[in-house]
């Protein structure tokens, strides 16, 4: 790929990663390219997302991502960035030099994390970002944030319920000129080929790179190491919201079991493209 060719798939790397849970690849890359920041798409009106309920009967949530995750896992969402959002001392401090934009949306996803972890009986507390500005959650606590333009939102879970969890939003557009060829695998590729004949109204290649996200996500805080676009091989189940990653570098969670694969569900709507993983071994 020539220089120029480079810089601008990185860039648009750029625009697709810039995320809270900023572990993956597409995040590394944000950290050394700059780019303009890219306008909000217009979103349709908003609508009575599908409740979750326990086994108790009792909603849970009513997210988009609630459906994607396992029951007893608290979600919360916010559509724009409300104003006057409470941010603790600490992250205040680890925010307080980066652009508006950024400060919002840092905000806003606290935000939700916070009503999500009230879901699970948890008060407030503060949110800072740890190693590879992954968040730092309460003890017995797994979640992930996420963030994307009009939309964003947390997942969390109990650490006896759920042993990790990533969730990704993305708007449901194809990805830029060049990025397919360097988060995709040959064989996703083909998937790719596959999928678009079956259904072409769905941007699969924007499904591929969200689950990829998901999928690190989920990984980083079991293993604590890096995860490669082409450390994990994507199968998308266009039949119903499902899709497999098959973990092509050797790594064990917390308790020494090692991971081979991951199983995660997608869905598009409202204009998003919604990934989540949940790991339960």
């Amino acid at each position: 790929m020539r220089p120029a060719a480079r810089r601008s798939a990185a860039e648009a790397v750029l625009q697709l990663g810039q995320d809270d849970d900023a572990t993956g690849p597409a995040s590394f890359v944000s950290r050394q390219v700059s780019a303009p920041a890219r306008a909000a798409a217009p979103r349709p009106p908003p609508r009575r997302p599908i409740p979750h309920w326990s086994q108790e009967g009792q909603i849970l949530s009513t997210t988009l991502l609630a459906p994607l995750l396992p029951q007893g896992t608290g979600t919360a969402e916010e559509f724009d960035d409300p104003a006057g959002v409470f941010l603790f001392p600490e992250e205040h401090a680890w925010i307080a030099k980066a652009m508006d934009r950024r400060r919002r949306e840092f905000a806003t996803v606290r935000h939700c994390a916070r009503r999500a972890l009230a879901e699970l009986g948890h008060p407030a507390v503060p949110l800072v970002p740890g190693r590879r500005r992954a968040p730092t959650w309460p003890e017995g606590v797994v979640g992930s944030m996420t963030h994307c333009d009009g939309y964003r939102a947390a997942a969390v879970a109990c650490r006896t319920d759920v042993c990790s969890l990533g969730i990704d939003a993305e708007p449901h557009e194809p990805v830029p000129d060049g990025i397919v060829n360097m988060v995709a695998l040959p064989g996703e590729r083909r998937l790719l080929a596959e999928l678009a004949r079956h259904d072409s109204t769905v941007c699969w290649d924007r499904v591929l790179f969200s689950a990829k996200e998901s999928v690190y996500k989920t990984w980083f805080p079991l293993v604590g190491e890096w995860l490669g676009f082409a450390d994990a091989e994507i199968r998308i189940d266009p039949r119903g919201p499902l899709f497999r990653a098959r973990l092509l570098r050797e790594g064990r969670d917390r308790d020494g079991r090692r991971l081979h694969d991951f199983h995660g569900r997608w869905q598009v709507r409202r204009g998003l493209v919604l990934t989540a993983v949940a790991y339960q071994p």
